[in-house]
C-alpha cells in the first residue's frame, strides 16, 4: 500500500493524487500525472482526450484532503464527504502526459468541517481554481 493509500480511502480507478510534496496546517502541495490509461480518456474525448474538470475538483479535494490526514488534522476512522464547490474556473485544459501541481489552502478546518481553496498547475500554467467544504463523519457512522 503506497503512502496516498494510508491516507485516504480512495482507490483505483478514483484514487487522482500521487504524492503529496508538503503538507502544513496552512497548505498542501501535491503532484497528479494523468495518463492514456486514466479511464475517463475513453470517453472524454477519444479523438482529444480531456480530463474532465470535475475530475480536477475531486483531484484537489483529495489531495487537501491527504495533506491534513498526513498532518494528523483529520483521524484515521474519518471519511470526508464534498458537501459544496464554489468558484470554480477552468483556465487550461489538461491533457494525457500532463503533471499536475495542486496548491490546496487549508481556509478552515475543524472536526466536523473542512473548507479549503485549490490551485491545479500543469507547469507555470493556471488549468483550474475552486473552493470546496468537506463534510467530516466517522467511517462507522
Amino acid at each position: 500500500m503506497n503512502e496516498i493509500e494510508q491516507l485516504i480511502p480512495h482507490r483505483a480507478p478514483f484514487l487522482f493524487v500521487d504524492r503529496i510534496e508538503s503538507a502544513d496546517s496552512e497548505k498542501v502541495i501535491a503532484c497528479r500525472k494523468f495518463t492514456e490509461e486514466d479511464f475517463f480518456f475513453k470517453g472524454h474525448f477519444p479523438e482529444y482526450p480531456v480530463v474532465p474538470g470535475v475530475i480536477l475538483v475531486e483531484t484537489m479535494a483529495q489531495a487537501g484532503g491527504a495533506g491534513l490526514r498526513k498532518i494528523g488534522v483529520i483521524g484515521d476512522n474519518s471519511l470526508f464527504f464534498l458537501g459544496t464547490v464554489d468558484k470554480v474556473k477552468f483556465r487550461r485544459q489538461v491533457r494525457p502526459g500532463d503533471e499536475v501541481r495542486l496548491e490546496i489552502t487549508n481556509l478552515r478546518v475543524s472536526p466536523r468541517m473542512i473548507k479549503q481553496a485549490g490551485r491545479a498547475f500543469v507547469g507555470d500554467e493556471l488549468a483550474a481554481e475552486a473552493e470546496w467544504m468537506c463534510l467530516v463523519a466517522p467511517a462507522d457512522s
